[in-house]
């Protein structure tokens, strides 16, 4: 027997196993003595003895045998620690979970673990173990399965059923030909023996004698032993053998039980009886009842109107709960619906909704507000509303009813549903009014109208808040297809409405309902009346920080001062002192730049000049040869090639010329202790040095070795990176140029002065100007600046005072403070000496000797643009967009109102011109004007339209 695992190996986490092994096997043969079943101690799978005890811990440690069963290829896992092999593991694997579920399922993993009565014998241990479930298994719900093999493999995790049924996918088929080694030498599935057909003698039958008298008799044919076929019969189904083998007994299958029909579990059946036996009893005694056949009964099948007429028809009939149930349904119906609910196609339906929405009256007021299609109506009835041309005197009629004393937040619940349903009437108005069929066919109801009026003048209620809001969405969707008057009542209350201005969204509503009167008609909305406190309110609402209330009051400003009226009346006031232009047109000209994106435009001015490549290597300075003497070889080769050479990926330089640079520079100057390098040590220094140089052999007939990727400066740096500048003075008689260095400016302003023009220092270290300028003056002699292409006094032969031109040489020196970049921006292009290290600056002259050798970067004309936003044309939309045209509504209006105002009143014609007050009230903007048109492209049209009309009003 192998050893088995250690018990805190494999028993560990088992419920109720403290047992250790020796008491393991005890009570589990006492167990199977009592059960009366078989235990197999030295189980084997594939040759290997299985430890049951081990076997027990690690089926537990992982739920028992119904959750490893459940699990796919947990039993092939649980195998893997047995070591059974690596082929036909689901074999392996079912073996193994036949050998626990003959000798432990129903030991400890039932009785033991979970403390259960096992299932019987006969559908636990006499059985396969294909399947689960034992801790459920019973005789009602077992089924045992119904093919002839069904004791084979199980159906479950590893071993199924179907597994061993079918040719296993991944393994191959085990094929033992005679004299192999068996599972050894497995390979490929082989192809099935061929058959040869049977082929009957056709020779005589007749005998045949030989002259050795032998008689030859028929033989059978013969096969090669490759396609031998034995026969073996308890192989073959049909024989009895075969069926003694495996043979099963039939399983018992319970019994499939009915329930007795009572009339507890079926009182349909029994009620349906006792009608029949009363309608026979009945018919006995000559009483038939009435036959209903043919007939179509409500609930038999007839399914009534759709749900849109049934709607209608119980909003119009008017029951309380018809109508609830009506307004229940519209209310869905319109939301989800609403694209496709017209009520062209439901007449009857915009009548309904109005009249149950007018039922709010009687909840605040003492009134019951009824609509009359009549021309003869009664001036005394306050409650009657024209419903054919709309009743004009409707705010006096609201003004004179009594109002209903509610509390602010005790309610019935009868008002309280009252409420509900009227605002679900106003609700569906809304939805519906979204639709533009709708709204065009609601704009004709003018009890609609009346309805509007009163709802935004009721009583300051928050239960009446939703109406209100419900109230203007309409208005808002509506007020395109009306023609208000300045004293219509739906006019008046949304300018009321306007003017309170507690509610945003009400706000907001009420000037979007204000600003589209009459957008569809050919009627001008002239929006008279408005009173000066709401044009305070709405200048004072442009500076807000709310781009959609902000854009929803210039849409009202556009279509007020579209109208020369209005912006007489505000030119009124604005004479009278009670109000002022100001801020709101320099809150317009600010609009015109709104939410503006920032861009740069980039136009070159001059081209770029590239860098000439220096002929020679330049000759280093007294002050940078010292500092590079203090280095020792390889250093000091190192700091002189960074000195005189840069990199270039196109340039080359011979190393034989290096090299002969190299010697010059340091022979006399080379100690014992210091050297010079060799040369293939200073060609590799020169790798070193720069990165990008190697050594290269140019083929040809003359070879030629040069170091590729540098070139000799046209200025020497330092070994702190700083550059050179050399003298570019150049006398007529000269053919070059001086060519000294230096590193600071005043060392080169000095260098220039004292030997180009002439000048020293006196004992007080002070320059000689007077003196050098009075011998010139004698001697005749004019100073002039030799420096490059300079022509500054060449118009005039020259200057007679050196100071002049010595101030002036300054402006040829380089500028290396740390402003130069940002003073080279704003540098006048034309001297290519002043900005020999300055970015952006220009030139004079493309020949002259410092931009040829130096090169000039590109000059560019940054130009800034604040675009605002377009749609997908181009065009302007926006914030900007309508500030634009509310000013150029001013400008052309205001001319044309003074006229007015002069003709009609004395008073006025006093006061200034039109000139003035052009300038007064347009002229501080003109300056943002010109800003907007130079910078912002979409805007521009626009803005040199308005420019153009300022200044002809203000030139008159």
């Amino acid at each position: 027997m192998a050893p088995a695992r250690a018990m805190d190996d494999s028993m560990e986490g088992v419920i109720g196993s403290p047992l250790d092994q020796r008491d393991f096997f005890e009570d589990l043969k006492s167990y199977h003595a009592e059960r009366g079943t078989n235990l197999d101690v030295n189980a084997r799978v594939n040759g290997k003895h299985i430890d049951l005890y081990t076997l027990f811990g690690l089926v537990n440690k992982k739920g028992g045998y119904d959750v490893v069963s459940a699990e796919k290829l947990a039993w092939r896992k649980v195998g893997q620690d047995f070591h059974l092999g690596q082929t036909n593991t689901a074999a392996y694997a079912f073996a193994l979970k036949t050998v626990y579920y003959k000798n432990l399922a129903q030991a400890y993993e039932i009785k033991r673990i979970h403390n259960q009565e096992p299932p019987p014998r006969e559908i636990l241990e006499d059985i396969s173990a294909k399947g689960g479930d034992l801790l459920t298994r019973t005789l009602e719900n077992f089924r045992p399965p119904q093919s002839r093999d069904y004791a084979g493999n199980g159906n479950d995790s590893d071993g199924s059923g179907e597994e061993d049924h079918k040719t296993p996918k991944e393994e191959k088929m085990d094929l033992d030909e005679p004299g192999s080694g068996g599972r050894v030498t497995r390979g490929l599935r082989q192809a099935p023996p061929q058959r040869q057909l049977f082929q009957p003698d056709i020779s005589s039958s007749r005998l045949i004698r030989h002259a050795s008298n032998n008689v030859h008799s028929p033989q059978p044919l013969t096969q090669s032993s490759n396609n031998a076929y034995n026969y073996n019969p308890s192989s073959n189904p049909n024989s009895g053998s075969f069926s003694i083998a495996n043979y099963e007994p039939r399983i018992q299958v319970p019994l499939t039980l009915r329930p007795v029909l009572t009339p507890g579990n079926n009182p349909a059946m029994f009620r349906e009886k006792l009608k029949k036996i009363k309608e026979a009893q009945a018919a006995k005694l000559g009483k038939v009842p009435p036959s209903y056949k043919g007939m179509m009964l409500p609930g038999t099948g007839f399914d009534g109107p759709n749900i849109y007429v049934r709607t209608l028809l119980a909003l119009r009939s008017g029951i309380p709960g018809e109508q609830d149930y009506a307004l229940h349904h519209l209310v869905k119906i319109s939301h989800e619906r609403g694209d496709k609910y017209k009520f062209e196609a439901f007449p009857g339906l915009a009548e309904g909704l109005i009249e149950k929405a007018l039922e709010v009256g009687s909840l605040f007021y003492d009134v019951k507000w009824v609509i009359s299609y009549s021309d003869d109506l009664s001036a005394h009835d306050v409650n009657v509303l024209d419903g054919m041309n709309g009743t004009h005197d409707l705010l006096k009629r609201i003004s004179g009813l009594r109002h209903i004393s509610l509390h602010d937040e005790v309610e019935t619940e009868e008002h309280n549903r009252k409420l509900s349903k009227i605002n679900e009437a106003g609700l569906v108005i809304r939805n519906m009014s979204m639709l533009e069929d709708n709204a065009k066919y609601l704009s004709d109801q003018y009890p609609l109208r009346d309805f509007l009026t009163i709802a935004l003048n009721l009583p300051r209620n928050v239960a009446l808040v939703e109406l209100k809001h419900y109230a203007l969405d309409i208005a808002e969707q509506l007020t395109k297809y009306w023609s208000l008057d300045a004293l219509d009542p739906l006019y008046l209350s949304l300018l009321e409405y306007l003017n309170d201005g507690l509610d945003r969204g009400a706000t907001l509503t009420t000037l979007r309902a204000i600003s589209r009167i009459s957008m569809n008609l050919e009627d001008s909305n002239r929006l008279q009346g408005v009173p000066l406190s709401a044009i305070r309110q709405l200048c004072e609402w442009t500076l807000l920080d709310d781009e959609e209330l902000v854009a929803a009051c210039l849409d009202f400003f556009y279509q007020f001062t579209a109208m020369s009226e209005n912006v007489a009346f505000l030119l009124t006031h604005a004479a009278a002192g009670t109000f002022s232009f100001h801020p709101l047109i320099s809150q317009l000209g600010r609009l015109l730049l709104h939410n503006s994106q920032e861009s740069c435009s980039k136009r070159i001015v001059y081209q770029p000049v590239p860098v000439k490549s220096a002929t020679e290597i330049p000759m280093l300075p007294n002050d940078l040869l010292e500092q590079i003497l203090r280095y020792n070889e390889p250093d000091r080769s190192s700091h002189w090639l960074r000195a005189c050479f840069e990199e270039d990926l196109e340039s080359d330089i011979t190393q034989i010329a290096l090299w002969q640079a190299y010697q010059a520079r340091f022979t006399r100057l080379s100690t014992a202790q210091n050297p010079l390098l060799a040369a293939a040590e200073f060609i590799k220094n020169v790798s070193t040095t720069f990165p990008t140089a190697n050594a290269q052999v140019i083929s040809g007939v003359n070879p030629r070795f040069i170091i590729k990727g540098i070139r000799p400066r046209h200025v020497p740096m330092d070994t702190k990176g700083r550059v050179y500048s050399r003298c570019l003075w150049r006398t007529p008689e000269d053919a070059k140029a001086c060519g000294h260095f230096y590193l600071k400016p005043g060392d080169m302003w000095e260098h220039l002065i004292t030997f180009h023009i002439g000048l020293s220092k006196n004992e007080e270290n002070r320059w000689n100007f007077l003196e050098v300028k009075t011998a010139a003056a004698l001697n005749g002699q004019k100073f002039t600046c030799n420096w490059a292409s300079c022509q500054h006094f060449s118009a005039n032969g020259g200057s007679d005072d050196p100071y002049e031109v010595g101030m002036h040489i300054k402006m040829h020196l380089p500028d290396i403070s740390a402003m130069a970049g940002h003073r080279a921006k704003f540098n006048k292009p034309g001297d290519p000496a002043r900005s020999s290290r300055s970015v952006g600056s220009g030139k004079s002259d493309d020949s002259s000797e410092y931009v040829s050798l130096h090169g000039r970067p590109a000059v560019y004309d940054y130009f800034p643009w604040y675009n605002t936003a377009v749609d997908e044309r181009g065009d302007a939309v926006g914030l900007p967009l309508t500030s634009v045209l509310v000013l150029k509504n001013l400008t052309r209006n205001i001319p044309k109102a003074l006229d007015a105002l002069e003709g009609a009143s004395d008073r006025f014609a006093g006061t200034i011109g039109k000139k003035e007050w052009m300038e007064r009230l347009l002229g501080p903007i003109r300056p943002r004007l010109a800003f907007v048109l130079a910078h912002n492209r979409p805007l521009a049209t626009y803005v040199s339209d308005l420019i153009t009309a300022i200044e002809n009003g203000i030139e008159g």
